[in-house]
């Protein structure tokens, strides 16, 4: 890979943050692509006008696209990154995040690194979790900068990054971040390159809307021949999900009902999940309508996604652009109970990941090896032909260039109990592989699932006769990657 070293000055940026613009009528057009496309079942990008091009040679181009608690069965209704993104690259099947909870996850993201690495374990400011338990000093954000490349965020943060801030955290060139309640869809403060933006209840306050403009901002005045990083972290589909009013009622999704949908027999489940009453008639229907409104604030950032390909086409830097679209964490709509993140089962640790890269990721495949978000801060360096500290994560480049590659074997999950969350489950570490996952909380209380036999872990064999030379391998090789162990583990 080429090692770009082009210096280049942010002072005007920092100090001319991007003006608003007028959306409603570009908005309303492409509103009207998706949807035509969501009734077709069919996505249709819109077309670049190659006139508008730039000349010159093209500078190495990444793009991240953030979710906020997005389940990966969701991916399915957003046609616009099934065109744009998916049929021209590769989704990653089995691809999961260390540590279930956004503030943690995305630290992680950021590093390559495990929470016990990062020190960020929750979502609460303090001496385990949050922004300001973050050192920010070498991350993702700062190796590009160094490397040459110019880099912008545009979205949700670090839980704890707020109350009117006006920081901007190392490596970045353009900030744009929520500045209070770690992100919202209307009623809201920026921080933008330092200075507070206040935005309200107008549909031109949308925040996945808002967001979208200063990443097309960003992307089409950065120079063609300078190297390009930008993170887009829409605050979508996190909850109360708050769809943009022109997609309002736009999805009547099937109803979800897994074979873990409200399991009726958790007798061989830790208390926390036994504990849990089964779902009333009216609670199913609540999450039924929750999960329609998840899906349909994703259409905002679908629309987004086809408007940010749209832009890095006209500027000539599509073919050789690393587009990777995933989450911070999964979620929970009825699955064993559950309601939320934060366990170690498939549905808070499985998140969609989509890697666009047509020099060398191939189009319209699936991929099923274990790939994890600690994996995507490495890949992104090389791809970027720039130097990196050494992580916990792998990069994925040798998955892109060979198919036979086996990829990892097995990743580690962390969680650390919120004490002032009487819900939360208990601080536990577990490990998944491809075939297995054994969890091992601070209660004591064990799990052990046979993925192949019980992909819906219906069925705890942690203890049973036939399982236990397979118990004390995994809880071994556990113990290995688990260390140091969360905060008040014991020894296991």
């Amino acid at each position: 890979m080429l090692q770009w070293r082009i210096t280049f000055r942010s002072e005007h940026l920092r100090r001319n943050p991007p003006r608003r613009r007028s959306v409603t009528r570009r908005t309303s057009l492409l509103a009207a692509v998706v949807l035509l496309t969501l009734a077709a079942g069919e996505a249709t990008a819109p077309a670049s006008d190659d006139s508008t091009r730039r000349g010159g040679p093209v500078a190495p181009t990444i793009v991240m696209i953030l979710t906020d608690d997005m389940p990966a069965n969701l991916l399915r209704w957003i046609p616009v990154v099934r065109q744009t993104l998916r049929t021209p690259g590769t989704t990653f099947d089995n691809s999961f995040v260390v540590n279930p909870l956004c503030c943690p996850a995305r630290a992680s993201l950021l590093t390559g690194n495990y929470s016990h690495t990062t020190g960020v374990y929750t979502n609460a400011n303090g001496p385990h979790g949050g922004f300001e338990s973050f050192d920010d000093g070498s991350t993702l954000a700062t190796w590009l900068d160094e490397g040459g490349f110019h880099t912008g965020f545009f979205g949700k943060y670090l839980n704890g990054y707020g109350r009117g801030q006006r920081y901007i955290p190392p490596g970045w060139d353009r900030w744009t971040a929520f500045a209070e309640r770690g992100g919202a869809y209307y009623d809201y403060t920026l921080s933008v390159n330092g200075h507070l933006e206040r935005h309200g209840q107008l549909s031109s306050d949308y925040s996945t809307d808002v967001l979208r403009d200063h990443t097309l901002s960003f992307v089409s005045s950065t120079p063609v021949d300078t190297p390009m990083f930008a993170l887009y972290a829409p605050f979508a589909p996190h909850g109360p999900a708050t769809p943009a009013r022109r997609y309002r009622n736009a999805l009547d999704l099937p109803r979800y009902r897994p074979p873990n949908f409200d399991e009726i027999g958790v007798q061989d489940k830790p208390a926390y999940i036994r504990q849990l009453p089964r779902l009333s008639r009216s609670g199913v229907r609540q999450l039924d309508t929750q999960r329609d409104h998840n899906a349909e604030s994703l259409l905002a950032v679908d629309q987004a996604v086809g408007e940010i390909v749209q832009a890095l086409d006209a500027a000539g830097r599509l073919e050789t652009a690393m587009v990777v679209f995933t989450s911070d964490n999964g979620f929970a709509f009825g699955e064993h109970r559950w309601l939320k993140k934060l366990t170690p089962y498939e549905e808070s640790i499985r998140v969609p990941l989509v890697i666009r890269y047509d020099p060398l990721v191939a189009a319209g495949a699936r991929d099923g090896r274990l790939v994890t978000n600690i994996d995507l801060a490495p890949t992104i360096a090389e791809v970027a032909g720039i130097p990196a500290p050494t992580t916990e994560g792998e990069s994925l480049f040798p998955l892109f260039a060979d198919p036979e590659h086996e990829g990892r074997q097995a990743f580690l999950i962390e969680h650390l109990r919120d004490p002032d969350n009487n819900l939360d489950p208990p601080t536990y570490c577990a490990i998944r592989t491809r075939r297995s996952k054994y969890v091992r909380y601070r209660t004591g209380e064990h799990e052990l699932y046979d993925l192949v036999a019980d992909p819906y872990e219906l069925h705890n064999v942690a203890g049973t006769p036939g399982h236990r030379l397979e118990q004390r391998r995994l809880r071994e090789r556990l113990r290995a990657l688990c260390a140091p162990r969360p905060p008040r583990m014991p020894r296991f």
